[in-house]
């Protein structure tokens, strides 16, 4: 059991997974703090907060809706999946290319049959696989 466990955590892929997911967190630490301390304070600032700080918002009953802060998290995902996309994702893809396989690309074409009407029996397909009636050739 515990050779089949030491097969599973030393395979590339998930070694690829962890190591992307550690850069992931510490990326997002950092941009994290980069639209707290810089993009929320210049939201709220354009917006006219004074030196209370309450910048974009309202106050109903007594509760503060903050639309900077909200705005500042917005930007923060952006920032964040863009980070992912350019310093993950294209350079593992580029990756995998090079050694012959594909990821992250377009799915498969597909096509609906004309009996049951279901949209993912693939272009090629001569039989469908949910109906098993004859298609015609793509």
């Amino acid at each position: 059991m515990l050779k089949g466990f030491k097969n599973f955590l030393m395979q590339g892929d998930l070694i690829v997974v962890a190591v992307g997911l550690v850069v992931a967190l510490a990326f997002s630490t950092l941009i994290k703090a980069f639209t707290d301390s810089i993009i929320t304070p210049l939201v709220n600032a354009l917006a006219g907060g004074g030196a209370t700080g309450k910048g974009i918002g309202w106050t109903v009953n007594g509760q503060r809706i903050d639309l900077g802060a909200f705005i500042g998290a917005l930007i923060y995902f952006v920032i964040f999946m863009a980070v992912i996309y350019f310093l993950i994702v294209v350079p593992y893809r580029a990756y995998m290319h090079k050694r012959g396989q594909t990821v992250f690309g377009d799915p498969p074409p597909t096509r609906t049959c004309p009996s049951c009407r279901m949209s993912d029996v693939p272009a090629a397909a001569v039989r469908c696989p949910h109906c098993t009636s004859d298609l015609a050739a793509a």
